[in-house]
């Protein structure tokens, strides 16, 4: 392995790569057994529910007309770049932050994919209650909260770790 690599956050990528191959998977999977709109039960709050989402998080602007397909494409491979560039300053040491960031960049990842070839998201996991549904998502989302909910842990709790460094000093 090159040493860029190896000694940087970069060594983390393989998650990213994981993450989109499960991600495109799961979605294959779902359009090729699933019909549009169709529901298919699999416990009494979790249903696998094939839609379209042609806008962002909780499909904001998804009935805009189309020009958001390529303006959510155009952030998410800027916010890609300045992940893959992150990744290749953070030194070795750091552990935590990188898995992060792969997690994050991996499901930004596989949205754009759908992005560019289909024109939407393609989501499918539906969480609910009584007559209440969770907007549906997919395994991307899933990495994109599970590498911001790393960020937010690693963030209290190196506080935590400075704080009590700055008061031995």
């Amino acid at each position: 392995m090159p040493k860029f690599i190896s000694e940087s956050g970069l060594r983390f990528l393989w998650i990213s790569v994981l993450t989109v191959v499960l991600d495109l998977w799961s979605k294959y999977a779902v359009m090729d057994s699933m019909d549009l709109y169709e529901s298919v039960q699999l416990a009494p709050f979790f249903n696998f529910t094939y839609v379209h989402n042609y806008g962002a998080a909780f499909s904001f602007l998804h009935d805009s007309g189309g020009w958001q397909r390529w303006f959510f494409t155009a952030i998410a491979v800027a916010v890609c770049s300045v992940i893959l560039w992150w990744l290749r300053q953070t030194p070795k040491q750091q552990k935590l932050l990188p898995v992060a960031f792969s997690f994050i960049l991996g499901g930004a990842l596989g949205n754009v994919y759908d992005r560019i070839v289909h024109g939407y998201v393609i989501d499918f996991l539906d969480f609910y209650v009584n007559d209440w549904h969770w907007p549906a998502f997919n395994l991307a989302d899933s990495a994109i909260f599970i590498g911001a909910a790393l960020l937010i842990w690693d963030m209290l709790t190196s506080k935590e770790d400075n704080t009590s460094t700055s008061s031995a000093n």
